[in-house]
């Protein structure tokens, strides 16, 4: 039998004519039954809005409701950002600080354990200065709650800051920044005994310095609340509006301006409820950051980065490859880490 003469996806390339021009096509291959309903529901919306339109005029909305939406979402936003800097900090001064320093000898290495340590308990450390749970008694495992006043308990500082460290918070200086001095002190110790040399060590400064800047960020949100005049002014503009609407509406819609109002007051005062909560977006409302998560899945990050490096202090480890047997370099490492892995289950 003669071979075919073909071409690549000759079986799947499209050979018959169109019959009829594709603009002028609305049943075979066309979508439009799938998509008639929604139309038809925007279509339905478009003329109430126009029948609105004739009978309603100069109904507009608040611009004071306007501004402060959109004033407390810029307050969410940045601190959202804001927190990003101080994780990303962290992680930058992590790697560094693994990466160079798993041949130390057994002290430099407890050391750096330490300090990675104190890089987790900044970020506990600032979820919990930002939600005004400082206190005397916050080291080593205790806070200040501040809405009663009484001591409670803070188990994750138990296990992440030094021994003996006190806390200055009734002095007035924060837990935060006095972690970053272990930090600076650590990344001088290593300068000074040729760990890192010094554009490396200008690196680390400068990570440092941007964390402590967005910590400082951070607590401007917190502390820097809406002036009381804007307060009061936008809760008396929303209130006279829902006043006068009434009487905008009764006479071209009758009864059916109650649930109109209904509506537009909802929408109103829905998002003056949500700029409220926005406005201090470190506390525990459903709107707010999700700190505790973030804090513990960094937490959780560092960990194994931390359980990695000290894998590889050990002879004929490396960090993520396991043990180096031979030429069998890296494969060979990953067939024993799965080995190990299977093993364990």
């Amino acid at each position: 039998m003669d071979p075919i003469t073909t071409v690549p996806f000759a079986r799947t390339s499209r050979h018959k004519p169109r019959r009829w021009p594709l603009a002028l096509r609305f049943i075979k291959g066309a979508i439009h039954g799938a998509i008639v309903l929604p139309v038809v529901l925007h279509a339905a919306f478009a003329a109430l809005i126009v029948a609105l339109d004739h009978n309603v005029k100069d109904l507009g909305l608040p611009p004071s409701i306007v501004f402060r939406h959109q004033t407390s979402y810029n307050r969410f936003w940045d601190g959202q950002n804001h927190l990003t800097v101080i994780i990303t900090s962290v992680r930058n001064l992590t790697r560094s600080f693994l990466a160079n320093s798993h041949r130390f000898p057994l002290a430099d290495r407890v050391e750096t354990d330490r300090i990675i340590r104190i890089l987790i308990a900044i970020l506990y450390a600032t979820k919990n200065h930002l939600r005004a749970g400082w206190g005397p008694a916050i080291i080593p495992d205790t806070a200040i709650n501040p809405s009663t006043g009484d001591a409670t308990s803070t188990p994750e500082y138990s296990d992440l800051l030094p021994r003996g460290l006190y806390g200055c918070d009734d002095r007035g200086l924060g837990l935060v920044l006095q972690l970053t001095f272990f930090v600076e002190q650590y990344i001088k110790k290593g300068t000074d005994s040729g760990w890192f040399h010094a554009p490396q060590a200008s690196q680390m400064q400068v990570q440092l310095n941007n964390m402590v800047e967005a910590y400082g960020k951070m607590e401007t949100i917190r502390l820097t609340s809406v002036p009381v005049a804007h307060l009061i002014h936008q809760k008396q503009v929303l209130a006279l509006f829902g006043g006068v609407l009434p009487f905008a509406l009764v006479d071209q819609m009758d009864y059916w301006a109650i649930p109109i109002i209904m509506l537009v007051m909802f929408a109103l005062y829905g998002i003056d409820a949500i700029a409220s909560q926005l406005e201090d977006p470190f506390g525990y409302d459903r709107a707010d950051i999700k700190m505790d998560f973030i804090v513990e899945d960094i937490r959780s990050e560092i960990s194994v980065l931390l359980e990695e490096w000290k894998k590889a202090g050990e002879p004929g480890y490396e960090m993520f490859v396991g043990r180096r047997q031979g030429a069998g370099g890296v494969g060979r490492g990953r067939m024993d880490h799965a080995n190990h892995a299977n093993g364990a289950s």
